[in-house]
């Protein structure tokens, strides 16, 4: 499995998109600022979505993505996400106020685009890939996932403050299975000076990461990657990051310097 890393900033800069991934070509986690790395022509080859949660800076691209290439598509582009997260995108995006409501243009009979209720626990096999809905805790309720092909896993853990032990159970049961995890993104938006807006808008800082990676059972069996660095503060987050790999095994490294991961 191809995993092209388009965007996973926790902000926008110069060279900083926030988060977006392609998995083969064909499916979206998130569609944040990122998918502005697509051309047209990749943006057309996109045939599902799968979202975390209703947060701008993970959806903020889908509306302009289906400006882009709706009506060039054979199909509609099949969106999945909690209820809740589909609840906000009618509401507050395809209201025909934000944004014109393509779940209904240019005929409700064949829109531009679907969408899906999933929830946790839920399995999808697409494109010969299989992705499950994983638990996840944030300020708005939210999904992480896991996604595998013919190799081992991509664990994605989505926005998260932690303290979700069903992940962590998820994780180490995936790995103890062959072909395993082969890479684990983690969120960590936030400085340890920080914690207090990381606790109050639901995001880890390195020593709220450290609490959740001594969960994994085995933490030489896999990278770490660490996404959702802020722009203003990622050296400083990384400086902090770093410190946990001393002594535990974990290999930890910063997904803005990986433009894709092949598993």
């Amino acid at each position: 499995m191809k995993v092209r890393v388009l965007g996973c900033s926790g902000s926008i800069a110069r060279g900083s998109r926030t988060t977006a991934f392609c998995l083969d070509d064909r499916i979206l986690v998130d569609a944040g600022t990122g998918v502005g790395e697509l051309t047209v022509e990749a943006m057309g080859g996109i045939t599902h979505v799968f979202l975390t949660h209703s947060h701008l800076d993970h959806i903020a691209a889908l509306p302009l993505l289906l400006d882009t290439v709706g009506t060039q598509r054979a199909a509609p582009l099949q969106v999945f996400a909690l209820p809740q997260t589909l609840k906000a995108l009618r509401e507050h995006i395809f209201n025909d106020v934000i944004w014109p409501d393509f779940t209904r243009i240019p005929r409700p009979e064949a829109p531009l685009v679907q969408l899906h209720p999933l929830g946790v626990g839920d399995v999808f096999a697409l494109s010969g890939l299989t992705l499950e809905a994983l638990p996840a805790r944030h300020s708005v309720p939210a999904v992480g996932y896991a996604v595998r092909g013919a190799g081992p896993w991509w664990v994605f853990s989505g926005d998260t403050e932690g303290g979700a032990p069903a992940f962590w159970q998820r994780v180490n049961a995936l790995h103890a299975q062959a072909p395993g995890v082969g890479a684990l993104v983690m969120e960590t938006a936030f400085s340890n000076r920080e914690q207090a807006l990381a606790r109050k808008s639901g995001h880890l800082t390195p020593a709220a990461l450290a609490q959740e990676l001594a969960h994994i059972a085995d933490p030489a069996g896999f990278p770490v990657y660490i996404s959702h660095l802020k722009p203003s503060e990622g050296a400083a987050i990384m400086r902090e990051v770093r410190q946990l790999e001393r002594g535990r095994g974990l290999q930890i490294i910063d997904l803005q310097s990986v433009g894709m991961l092949q598993l």
